[in-house]
């Protein structure tokens, strides 16, 4: 899809979405929609888990002090906001940061999922454990951290996802800030492998409902290559 028509599609999309009433009952108690932003053109997206207050308030994604780290974190690999696309499973804030719900979840579900086709990134990035669980369901974020799986979405087709720490989560749990800026050093190395044709050809064939494309020597070892 040429560049013009996904940022136009992508336009087209928030401003439907955003004229409907509500997709659930958040959209009574929030403030500002927060429908996502950033490149429809990227090959990456970041999926996190909602908005928080100053999300709430501004109506963007991650402009509180997670996006602050968010943005560090893109800006030592070489990367920025503007040329990745940065979205949530949730439009709206829950009252008081709670935790999402299923059903707010889903609710919010055909708009990211129309987010997803326009953009067709190459690697979604999950941030925390809601988005790990929107996509990749079972999983838990301490077990897929940092590795890079692939999964059959359905109406999306064959996805390739790198869960990794939310950096909210990791600004409360301080620990976890160097494991997560690991995984965001992936990114590139990551990109560069799934691009590929050897690897596009692996890509098409999933052999079961989701799987696991390891990065790292002891694969290269194993099949001589890296991914």
């Amino acid at each position: 899809m040429p560049e013009s028509d996904k940022k136009s599609k992508m336009a087209a999309l928030n401003e439907k979405m955003a004229q409907l009433d509500s997709c659930c009952h958040l959209g009574k108690v929030r403030t500002n929609l927060v429908p996502g932003e950033g490149d429809p053109e990227a090959k990456v997206m970041f999926v996190g888990e909602g908005p928080g207050q100053k999300e709430d308030e501004l109506g963007r994604p991650f402009v509180g002090q997670a996006g602050q780290l968010l943005g560090q974190l893109l800006s030592e690999i070489g990367m920025s906001r503007e040329k990745v696309y940065i979205a949530n499973v949730l439009k709206c804030r829950p009252p008081n940061n709670r935790d999402p719900l299923p059903e707010e979840v889903e609710a919010c579900w055909p708009w990211l999922r129309r987010q997803i086709e326009i953009i067709d990134p190459v690697l979604i990035v999950l941030l925390g454990r809601f988005a790990t669980e929107r996509f990749l369901p079972g999983q838990k974020i301490s077990a897929v951290r940092g590795k890079v799986l692939r999964r059959n979405i359905p109406d999306l087709g064959v996805k390739v996802f790198m869960p990794t720490y939310h950096p909210a989560a990791a600004l409360y749990h301080r620990d976890w800030i160097n494991p997560l800026r690991e995984d965001f050093r992936k990114i590139s190395r990551i990109l560069e492998l799934l691009a590929s044709p050897e690897n596009q050809n692996d890509l098409s064939n999933l052999s079961s409902e989701w799987d696991s494309l390891e990065i790292g020597p002891k694969k290269q070892h194993e099949q001589g290559r890296l991914l």
